[in-house]
């Protein structure tokens, strides 16, 4: 990771099971992760491979989703499935959220 980063954004995850992870570099000074986007972390493991984290963004915190401890260096194929059902969940609650909202709006009028 270059110097001053404090992870990666997912910006998409390939529905392939061998597809890419397209990521945009974090700025350390960052601020919390936006409500459903994925933060990862990865650094070299202390014997082989490499330490891999994921943190979501919530209304009002990050939790730590997944650890990868000291996965191979094809890490990424590794994570892909469980960011992947993350990505997909959050998702379909967030257009869950913005039905009820409507639904709750057109009730009032």
């Amino acid at each position: 990771m270059p110097d001053g980063v404090r992870g990666a954004l997912v910006q998409r995850v390939s529905t392939r099971h061998d597809g890419p992870l397209d990521v945009t570099w974090l700025a350390a000074r960052t601020p919390l992760l936006p409500l459903g986007r994925i933060r990862l972390h990865w650094e070299p493991a202390s014997r082989s491979g490499w330490n891999v984290t994921a943190h979501l963004g919530l209304a009002t915190t990050e939790v730590h989703l997944a650890s990868w401890p000291a996965a191979p260096d094809d890490w990424p194929r590794l994570v892909r499935p469980t960011l992947h059902e993350v990505t997909g969940l959050c998702a379909a609650l967030a257009f869950a959220t913005d039905a009820l909202d409507l639904s709750n709006r057109l009730s009032e009028v």
